[in-house]
């Protein structure tokens, strides 16, 4: 289903698969594939984790994702006129959140339909009836009209966009002025000590892990080489910066292991 991919750990710095800004599409993982390619690989991948969501963000913070998503919607502060577009957000975790929280409307975008299946799936059995709109679409083309949400968010999945820059913009577009952006991603550790500990855990033991508990190790696999192949946390702001957000801010969480980036839209 995949291509072959690297058993190693993850490139240094002087590496020629260090992140190079702009050519995240020629890479799955530290596999390098055509552009035209990715996003069919990607889908893949979360088609095959879709129902064990949970269970691999579990596994690849251990389950701290939900509390980064609290602070996720703690910064977003949710009202009762807010319209919030999701992206990448199939299951409904930040969109249940925003509701939950007093937001007004959600829209979930998500290029996988399996995502989207399990995020209706798990609005009904909440009884969530009313307040959410899915939808299947691809974040480099959003089928949604522009300046028309109050709030973006994508939470885990600007990684696995084939063009980074084409999906902020993109963002950019779709929100109203005055709106407001955000990314809640898993991102490069910046304590030392830390970073050492965590590229055993995404090299070594998580795909070991997602092998024995998911039965699904190159999925993992991937997963973990896909967050040392996104850009590095100032890299990203300059573009979110460069494709027109003002007052772009960086709060990164448990030392760096994810971040979340911010920005208006002006």
């Amino acid at each position: 289903m995949f291509p072959a991919m690297s058993d190693r750990t993850p490139p240094s710095s002087a590496d020629p698969q260090k992140p190079v800004s702009g050519a995240e599409g020629n890479w799955f993982g530290f596999t390098p594939v055509d552009p035209s390619a990715k996003s069919g690989l990607v889908r893949a991948v979360f088609d095959s984790v879709a129902t064990n969501y949970d269970l691999m963000n579990d596994l690849m913070s251990g389950g701290i994702h939900r509390l980064w998503k609290d602070t996720l919607m703690e910064l977003v502060a949710p009202k009762p006129d807010m319209t919030l577009l999701d992206v990448a957000g199939g299951t409904g975790d930040i969109a249940f959140r925003f509701l939950k929280k007093g937001g007004g409307a959600a829209v979930v975008c998500d290029i996988t339909e399996a995502m989207v299946r399990v995020g209706r799936d798990r609005a009904i059995d909440r009884n969530i009836l009313s307040g959410v709109q899915w939808t299947v679409g691809d974040a480099e083309r959003l089928p949604i009209a522009s300046r028309s949400v109050d709030a973006y968010t994508i939470a885990f999945g600007l990684r696995n966009v084939t063009r980074i820059d084409e999906a902020i913009k993109e963002a950019h577009r779709v929100l109203k002025p005055g709106g407001k952006f955000y990314c809640l991603e898993f991102s490069h550790v910046v304590l030392p000590v830390l970073r050492e500990l965590y590229d055993v855990y995404s090299f070594q033991v998580l795909p070991f892990m997602g092998r024995v508990v998911a039965k699904d190790e190159a999925s993992y696999r991937y997963l973990a080489e896909s967050i040392r192949r996104f850009p590095q946390q100032a890299d990203l702001a300059k573009r979110i910066e460069a494709a027109g957000f003002g007052a772009v801010r960086v709060r990164n969480l448990s030392g760096g292991i994810a971040a979340i980036h911010s920005g208006w839209r002006i």
